[in-house]
């Protein structure tokens, strides 16, 4: 029964020891594994959203999704009302019809002075052949007097035919404008994504550029944020494993894609000023761009903003 005490009082420090010990192993490991991969928790999905905002005023006659559903590149999202832009269409297209017909008008009209041009040329000529002393000056003159008042209508045609051309392309990139303003009345999605923050309804009445909900892209990728320390270590092509905690127990194939040219406190809204002599070093961190190489990532939801923790192999 005595030996049996001293065993008690020695269990506790036993187990401590034991504790210590794993405690010990444990950031044996974690560093031994440290010297392979760079890690960080200052990552997340990141990825593309695209705002959508009308381009025209008008009011809203058909919302052809609803919140979080899939959409299609060119699928139409919102429909404005477009009669106005319809009429105006029309009336641009009236005005090609007439300037075509002016300039049609301008352009017979040069070729018929064109014409009494080159007559009254022939003409001159003929006159100018027979015995000079059959002729008079009177008539010299006359002769070439109509050939100068002909060449002076033929110059004035051509101007008028010259602006009533420029008449039609005016014209034409009116019409060309409504067909674009025509076009605005149609909305839709940027990209392949999901509709998301959608505040747009049926009969809304919309200024231009007013928010009416956002698509976020299918193309994700990881934005991790890594200590300057460790750049030296990592380099563009890499490999590298994602571990996302919206989804546990998997990992995904990655590998770096690039290095941000800048720390992420250069980018900031209000940029460190060190030049007032407050100043205090800290590591910054700059962002690196992992994309998945792992074809598996399509059959999960990963959504910008999501956290995940990368490990990137480290360069020898």
């Amino acid at each position: 029964m005595e030996s049996v005490a001293p065993r008690r009082r020695r269990r506790p420090f036993i187990i401590l020891a034991v504790v210590l010990l794993l405690i010990g192993l444990g950031f044996g490991i974690y560093g031994w594994l440290g010297s392979f991969y760079a890690t960080t928790d200052d990552a997340a999905i990141d990825g593309h959203i695209y705002n959508i905002a009308p381009q025209i005023p008008g009011r809203v006659v058909q919302v052809l999704v609803d919140d979080n559903q899939h959409v299609s590149a060119g699928q139409v999202l919102v429909r404005l009302d477009d009669r106005d832009q319809q009429v105006a269409l029309l009336k641009a297209e009236a005005g090609v019809a007439q300037a075509d017909a002016e300039l049609a008008q301008d352009q017979a009209q040069e070729n018929e002075i064109a014409a009494n041009v080159t007559q009254a040329q022939r003409d001159y000529e003929r006159f100018m052949a027979v015995n000079p002393s059959a002729t008079s000056r009177q008539q010299v003159d006359a002769a070439t007097a109509t050939i100068a008042a002909a060449k002076a209508k033929l110059a004035a045609a051509a101007a008028s035919a010259q602006a009533a051309s420029a008449n039609v392309a005016a014209a034409d990139a009116a019409v060309a404008d409504a067909r674009l303003q025509l076009s605005y009345t149609t909305i839709t999605a940027p990209a392949d994504g999901h509709v998301a923050m959608k505040s747009v309804q049926q009969g809304d009445v919309l200024a231009a550029g007013g928010a009416l909900m956002a698509v976020v892209g299918d193309d994700v990728w990881v934005t991790a944020n890594y200590k300057e320390t460790q750049l030296a270590a990592i380099r563009v092509g890499a490999s590298a494993s994602i571990s996302v905690d919206a989804v546990p127990g998997v990992t995904f194939a990655a590998k770096v894609d690039s290095i941000q040219y800048g720390t992420g406190a250069v980018f900031s809204l209000l940029p460190a000023q060190n030049a007032t002599g407050n100043y205090i070093k800290v590591v910054q961190r700059v962002p690196v761009k992992l994309v998945f190489t792992d074809a598996s990532v399509q059959h999960y939801m990963l959504a910008p903003g999501m956290s995940v923790e990368p490990s990137i192999t480290k360069a020898p």
